[in-house]
């Protein structure tokens, strides 16, 4: 299996060593008996476009009017030595877990300072009574490119505008949205240069633009931003993606396409892909939407602490939905995938069940389905379903069955009780998990619904090793000591 978790984990069952023999053997009581499930326990899914005419998607475009000329500032291609140690390490334990890796963090020394980013820009007047600049970041090689943005002040009236010269999507945010978004960062205890970063979104394929619109009378001495780092997106020539969105056929064969299975239409429509950065290295988990007791359509998105536990790394957070198959068993994505930009307000993270809480700073999009949840006791036996992007490839579904309850650190799992156990261990008969599912939701069936009961930590199942579990911190332990403030708050 791919890699899934932050932190090497050795998940092996070798005799003579006695906590990994229990963590991988039986136990957890197989016979135990069902517990009675409430309708108290659990929060309903919410569709909102039940009874509502479908509405297109919006897809933002480049402003109207001339794009300004833009400052090509150009990196070589990625060094094999700074590939070849990633290679080498996610080849060396491929029963471990870790979060997907797409991309490295490269040194800019063109616009590494304020002062140097400035004396690149060529100012041009607009007939709004502006002045817009821009330049062009390329990385020879590169399959995607984020900049990160080093930001200490902006003049009254800032405009920034990310896009690529070849395309017309953009990506348009003020000024004052980036300041308050590293205001965030800083309040919630991030601290240095990486705190006050705004992260762009990608394009695909090897540039993106920087545009910055001014007041006339605005006072350049106040512009300070520079761009030290970009996150260079890295994949294998015979994987070369075609747009920003495509990755496309890299799991493992044994994965199932959730374009094939129908009947989980409403849990597919729930979950997204999450790309974001973290030290300007670009990381893929999986992250599910979720529903409140009111049903408010507030964005509350759960995922793994292993894969977002700051603020930092949540301000960063792009998110992809409805990508999947454009029918059972193909390799066409589906025509209706959408981006979200904008980040998220990070509200809760936890190691002990690998909780990572959030709410997206911009409303997904039409059609999207907010799942709903389980928070009461879960028995031994119980069936369950896992949708997720492994590899970050196309949406995949596992189905299997609770097996027994662990504790697990990044090191090791061991075995426990239903009362002490913190983790669900999950053995499939149908699909796995690999890198890039990390942060995916466990859905327990009851009645005609399905409900997420835990988000993925890691394990070693695999196409190869499919008689291994996975283990998922549980939802009712998050819940309880938090999250039921926000989804279900006290009167």
């Amino acid at each position: 299996m791919a890699m899934k978790l932050r932190y090497s984990m050795h998940w092996v069952c070798a005799a003579g060593a006695a906590l990994l023999v229990a963590a991988c053997g039986g136990g957890g009581g197989g016979d135990s008996p069902a517990p009675e499930v409430s309708a108290a326990d659990r929060i309903e899914p919410f569709d909102p476009s039940l009874g509502k005419a479908a509405k297109a998607a919006a897809f933002p475009l480049r402003t109207a009017g001339r794009a300004p000329q833009a400052t090509p500032v150009r990196l070589g291609p990625l060094a094999a030595t700074a590939l070849q140690p990633l290679q080498k390490k996610a080849a060396s334990i491929p029963g471990s877990g870790m979060r997907q890796q797409i991309g490295l963090a490269r040194e800019v020394s063109a616009t590494a300072t304020s002062s140097g980013l400035r004396g690149q820009l060529q100012w041009s007047p607009t007939d709004r009574g502006t002045q817009r600049a821009a330049i062009r970041f390329a990385a020879e090689g590169a399959q995607g490119v984020r900049l990160g943005l080093l930001v200490r002040s902006l003049p009254a009236g800032t405009t920034l505008r990310f896009y690529a010269q070849s395309g017309d999507a953009a990506f348009e945010v003020s000024g004052q949205e980036v300041l308050g978004t590293l205001a965030r960062n800083l309040q919630a205890g991030d601290t240095g240069d990486a705190a006050r970063t705004y992260w762009s979104p990608d394009f695909g394929g090897a540039e993106t633009t920087l545009e910055l619109e001014l007041p006339a009378s605005a006072d350049l001495d106040q512009l300070d931003i520079a761009v030290p780092t970009l996150s260079h997106f890295f994949v294998s020539p015979e994987r070369a993606a075609q747009n920003s969105l495509t990755k496309v056929g890299e799991a493992a064969t044994c994965n199932i396409d959730v374009s094939c299975r129908p009947e989980y239409s409403s849990e597919s429509r729930s979950v997204a892909r999450m790309i974001f950065v973290d030290n300007g290295s670009t990381f893929v988990c999986t992250g599910t939407l979720l529903n409140d007791a009111q049903s408010s359509a507030t964005p509350y998105f759960l995922s793994a602490n292993h894969c977002v536990s700051t603020q930092t790394a949540a301000s960063s957070v792009t998110t992809d939905w409805f990508y999947r198959s454009a029918a059972c068993n193909t390799t066409e994505v589906n025509a209706g995938a959408r981006r979200l930009n904008g980040g998220a307000t990070l509200l809760y993270a936890q190691e002990a069940t690998d909780t990572s809480f959030m709410r997206l700073n911009a409303a997904p999009p039409d059609g999207i389905v907010f799942a709903g949840s389980y928070f009461g006791a879960v028995a031994v036996g119980a069936g369950m379903a896992g949708i997720h992007h492994p590899q970050g490839d196309l949406q995949k579904l596992s189905e299997g069955a609770v097996k027994q309850f662990n504790n697990c650190t990044f090191e090791t799992c061991q075995v426990s009780t239903p009362q002490d156990g913190r983790f669900l261990a999950v053995g499939w008969n149908a699909g796995t998990t690999e890198g890039g599912s990390s942060g995916s939701s466990l859905f327990l069936p009851i009645g005609s619904k399905r409900y997420v009961a835990g988000q993925l930590l890691g394990g070693a199942a695999s196409c190869q090793n499919p008689s291994s579990y996975d283990y998922y911190g549980r939802y009712d332990l998050a819940f309880q000591v938090a999250l039921k403030n926000w989804l279900k708050p006290a009167p």
